[in-house]
């Protein structure tokens, strides 16, 4: 089993956002320093949920301020960025890391981002397969061109390859963020691994696993590789000396995070949306994730890898919005929960 935090570089209300972004920093040193496997970056634009507007640019720094921590996007938004130089970037960090770096990517939301960054509504709602082949060829073949609907471009060389890592590998990892059937089945026909939220519970995550290894089949992939995909679950994470006292952490800090950053999205085209009730959703999130003593975390993940076959998770440990109180948290992670699971 491998654990892993999940940063958002969250602004609470009252911070600022350097702050938020030098908490994303120091939970990564003191992730690698309390043992965690792994940790996983997110990208937002424009809105207080996340201040890391470039979640590659954030782990170039963290992999260089690491050893052993391996360091992962989630997720790089694809509709705001040519495939190409994502892949540049990926390669780059990939080879310069050791193969530490592994790149999740997602199709992110209906937001103003889209008319920002000049890549239209149509490269969220129809052109991410086509953004995901290019990219993969990018990582895997040696020269690429592209003929395409929303790209094309005369062949040119892949310059840095990224399977000339020093001592042998091929290129990074890439993990798909997946919500629903259709993405699954995008993921599951290239073989990639999915990243499963965290408002989403056991038996939900079970179902997407099953399906997925349903459609990787069909897609001509052996059933003992689809067995021994690494899909990622997000989650959240709070230990403390009781289950009562850790939810409070989470439900004293997390409603006002919530209601702040994700009531400041704003759609590209004024279509209607909706927002969770941020107490009811901090609520939901205790109730699933590991979210109490250690011996409640341990066993909580544990469950979880049974139910669903997922044994990699990123967890949310800012929670509390507290930078001391998260290094506590991490801390705690590290001693006394990876020690049962392992």
């Amino acid at each position: 089993m491998r654990v892993g935090a999940f940063v958002l570089a969250a602004q609470f209300p009252g911070q600022g956002q350097g702050e938020a972004l030098h908490r994303a920093v120091r939970t990564t040193e003191v992730a690698e320093e309390s043992g965690l496997d792994s940790v996983w970056l997110a990208e937002h634009h424009f809105v207080p949920y996340g201040t890391c507007p470039s979640a590659v640019t954030l782990a170039g720094l963290l992999l260089g301020r690491t050893r052993r921590i391996r360091v992962g996007t989630a997720v790089s938004v694809l509709p705001n960025i040519h495939p190409v130089a994502l892949g540049e970037q990926a390669a780059l960090l990939h080879l310069l890391s050791g193969g530490r770096f592994s790149l999740g990517v997602g199709r992110g939301g209906p937001w103003v981002d889209l008319e920002v960054f000049g890549s239209g509504l149509r490269a969220y709602e129809r052109d991410f397969p086509e953004s995901l082949d290019l990219l993969l060829r990018w990582l895997r073949e040696p020269r690429v061109s592209a003929d395409g609907e929303r790209y094309r471009f005369r062949e040119v060389p892949v310059v840095p390859r990224p399977d000339e890592l020093i001592g042998g590998g091929g290129g990074p990892e890439v993990v798909v963020a997946c919500t629903s059937a259709k993405s699954v089945r995008l993921a599951a026909e290239r073989a990639l691994p999915m990243l499963l939220g965290m408002h989403c519970g056991d038996e939900e995550k079970a179902e997407m696993v099953a399906l997925w290894r349903t459609h990787a089949i069909a897609a001509g992939h052996p059933p003992e590789e689809a067995d021994a995909a690494a899909h990622v679950s997000a989650g959240v994470a709070q230990i403390a000396d009781s289950r009562t006292e850790a939810t409070e952490t989470l439900v004293k800090a997390m409603p006002g995070w919530l209601r702040l950053g994700l009531g400041a999205h704003v759609t590209v085209d004024g279509r209607p949306r909706s927002m969770r009730d941020p107490v009811a959703y901090t609520e939901l999130l205790c109730g699933l994730h590991p979210v109490g003593p250690p011996r409640l975390a341990a066993d909580r993940l544990a469950a979880t890898a049974e139910r669903t076959g997922i044994t990699r998770f990123a967890l949310l440990v800012e929670g509390s919005g507290d930078l001391a109180a998260t290094e506590e948290n991490v801390r705690r992670m590290g001693a006394e929960v990876l020690s049962q699971l392992r």
